[in-house]
């Protein structure tokens, strides 16, 4: 999805439905994705845009044109960009979902968002915080080329636990090997 001629907005947008749908599936929001967009109930779990350039500092700057006028709304308040992707942009791309007690709070109290939420699945993930996952990527002619190496399925991060992979070479070469079915 992530290609030159995206804007950055529809990355960040679809994110938020990638994220909406899988909440759905694990029961923790209820309802049509497609209506949560409009409520912008991601907005509550994912507060921060989905990344920023990256330069000569962590968080470059030059990711909104003088024109370009910020939206308001939660979550799209924190984008640091709001172009259309070409090749040789370098970002990040860290999507979120976090369970922070005063969004959720102020989410109970509106309609608008409160029905979407199945207010005892997310109890079970008061204490839990959330999880950020984050790739450094560049925009190449045809899509990205990833520069980010981690551990992503569980059988990966279940390997790093146990000490089977300790660096990025050896994660390379784990899924290289279970690409040729060794």
């Amino acid at each position: 999805a992530m290609k030159p001629g995206v804007k950055w907005i529809e990355m960040h947008e679809l994110a938020y439905q990638v994220m909406c749908e899988k909440l759905v599936e694990a029961g923790l929001l209820v309802g049509k994705v497609k209506s949560m967009m409009s409520a912008n109930v991601p907005g509550v779990l994912m507060p921060h845009g989905l990344g920023h350039f990256m330069g000569i500092d962590t968080h470059d700057v030059g990711g909104y044109p003088k024109d370009a006028k910020r939206d308001t709304r939660d979550g799209y308040n924190a984008l640091r960009a709001q172009v259309v992707l070409e090749p040789g942009h370098v970002l990040t791309v860290e999507p979120g979902i976090y369970f922070m007690e005063y969004a959720l709070q102020e989410a109970k109290q509106k309609k608008t968002l409160s029905k979407f939420f199945n207010w005892d699945r997310i109890a079970d993930f008061e204490s839990f915080g959330g999880v950020r996952l984050e790739d450094n990527v560049l925009v190449t002619e045809s899509g990205i080329e990833n520069f980010t190496t981690a551990p992503r399925t569980v059988d990966e991060v279940e390997a790093v636990m146990r000490g089977e992979v300790a660096d990025s070479v050896a994660l390379i070469q784990r899924r290289s090997d279970a690409l040729q079915g060794a």
